[in-house]
């Protein structure tokens, strides 16, 4: 047992401290992430929506390819350093009442968005782009990832840890048992957890990066994390500000997410914050509120408890409470009156009592600024919330990436066997929905973060544009394999080689193959054949 369970640690600290020269790249990942033939992409550039924000802004692979076309031209490169600059540049005070200045910076955007980006689209930067694209649309199985320890165990199936074969990356995946799935009647709660993770694009909130099924499971794959807590007030208000930006990137989509609390707050390998389990989450339409008495005993707020109706107010209930317990980190806030120990501020003191009112037309958050009024509190004073949400802001810890942040593999319960439940075809439908293979925004980003991009990403050879650019040179033909190239060769013979016994001719490399995957038949065959004849 003992041994069952250091060698799981052992791999997966390997796995995530590098995996040598490669960062845990197959040998033949170049491979797998060859380009196409830009003639592959012409499908592609007569469909593809061309809207700026989503091209040169959202995407990542997109931003960074328009921004190397801007760096061709040196008025456009002007443009993209004075934006920069604004971010890195403009004090916090700036960005708490920007509304009241005028903007330079959206004019520059504007002026971007039209001509340059109109030029843009002809250039050998965007036939990359669709490059990428394509290989971004690519089918996603199994095989596509390595498959390593159990992480924990949730509603419908396992969590393990796996990891991209072609980038070395580390994920989450979670596992839905179809069968588990179909008995509890969990397909709509599947579904909308995943379509709501689809949608979220926040630095702040667990991302769905794939998609995709096997027999018996449907599996979604989240960033690989980790969490640990108990820290002083300082790091508990860097974590605070970065959860508010998480909450208001869900709120700014509709999304309510009803659970907030320390278990579901996990660390990335960079020491930021994720908000992870969006079971609970629920898309609320404009101008409607929802009821629902869901969420975690002592977190959730006054008006879930007592079945009211609500939109947002909940989250930030939860954020006060996780303030409170992040800082106190021994009891949880319930309904009872908080008292505050010696580790609270005053200005501590002050937001978790704004965030904990009773009351949520009272509370912060609630008043119609929404997360604005929240980052407003003078206890964020220090944080400048540009720079946080550009990922530029330094965390006040970083997980040692040697450490397992897990439980032990014998501490997680099994699960029974599921019985009496048979899938058909009528599932078929909800299985489409559900497996969409690789998801754009996350795709991309690991595609930068793990330096393949940075690898692949070359326009000329040698002086010489690449032959997968140029519509002028052929695609090459696809490297076949040994097998293919074995019997392709001995098809085109015109008097092939056998193998004489008992009047019948074996060709030679149907004989190879059999030896190739059954040895043990070598010292049989040898007997009975003596020795390969040549042709006749």
């Amino acid at each position: 047992c003992d041994g069952r369970k250091y060698c799981a640690n052992t791999v997966q600290r390997s796995l995530v401290s590098g995996g040598g020269k490669r960062n845990g790249r197959s040998k033949k990942w170049k491979e797998m992430l060859k380009l196409p033939h830009i003639s592959q992409c012409e499908e592609l550039r007569r469909t593809i929506d061309r809207d700026y924000t989503s091209l040169c802004e959202k995407q990542p692979i997109g931003r960074l390819l328009f921004r190397q076309y801007c760096d061709t031209r040196p008025e456009l490169k002007r443009c993209i350093d004075f934006m920069d600059a604004v971010v890195r540049e403009v004090p916090v005070l700036f960005w708490r009442f920007h509304h009241c200045f005028f903007s330079p910076s959206r004019i520059v955007r504007d002026y971007l968005s039209g001509a340059p980006f109109s030029s843009y689209q002809e250039s050998m930067h965007f036939s990359r782009f669709l490059q990428w694209k394509w290989l971004e649309r690519q089918p996603v199985t199994k095989n596509t990832f390595r498959h390593y320890r159990v992480l924990g165990k949730g509603g419908f199936g396992e969590v393990c840890a796996c990891q991209v074969r072609a980038t070395g990356k580390m994920y989450a995946c979670k596992k839905l048992e179809k069968k588990r799935v179909k008995k509890r009647k969990g397909e709509a709660m599947a579904l909308n957890e995943k379509r709501i993770l689809e949608k979220v694009n926040s630095s702040f909130v667990v991302s769905l990066a794939y998609a995709y099924e096997t027999k018996d499971a449907l599996c979604l794959f989240h960033i690989y994390n980790m969490g640990n807590s108990g820290f002083d007030e300082q790091r508990a208000i860097f974590y605070a500000a970065e959860i508010c930006c998480g909450l208001e990137d869900l709120h700014r989509e509709r999304i309510v997410y009803r659970d907030l609390k320390p278990e579901n707050i996990l660390l990335d390998d960079r020491g930021h914050i994720r908000i992870s389990d969006l079971g609970l989450a629920v898309q609320i339409p404009e101008g409607d509120t929802i009821r629902g008495r869901v969420g975690t005993v002592g977190y959730m707020a006054p008006e879930v408890i007592q079945n009211e109706s609500y939109n947002f107010s909940p989250d930030w209930w939860g954020l006060g409470c996780l303030i409170f317990e992040m800082i106190q980190v021994d009891r949880r806030v319930r309904e009872d009156p908080e008292e505050y120990s010696d580790k609270f501020s005053e200005e501590a003191k002050d937001i978790c009592r704004q965030l904990l009112s009773k009351d949520p037309k009272e509370r912060l958050g609630c008043q119609g600024q929404g997360g604005a009024g929240v980052k407003q509190h003078p206890i964020f004073r220090n944080i400048n919330f540009k720079r946080l949400e550009a990922n530029m802001q330094d965390p006040p810890f970083i997980p040692d990436p040697r450490a397992v942040y897990c439980k032990d593999v014998l501490d997680i319960e099994q699960f029974s066997t599921v019985k009496g439940v048979n899938l058909d075809p009528t599932d078929d439908d909800f299985y489409h929905k559900f497996v969409t293979g690789s998801v754009s925004i996350p795709w991309q980003n690991e595609m930068i973060e793990m330096e393949c991009f940075k690898e692949i990403n070359i326009y000329e050879t040698d002086g010489v544009l690449c032959s997968d650019l140029d519509v002028n040179r052929p695609n090459p033909p696809p490297k076949r394999g040994f097998f293919y190239r074995l019997f392709r060769r001995e098809a085109s013979a015109s008097a092939p080689a056998t193998v004489r016994g008992g009047g019948a001719k074996v060709p030679v490399s149907l004989l190879l193959l059999s030896l190739f995957l059954f040895p043990g038949l070598v010292q049989k065959v040898s007997t009975v054949y003596g020795i390969f004849n040549t042709p006749e």
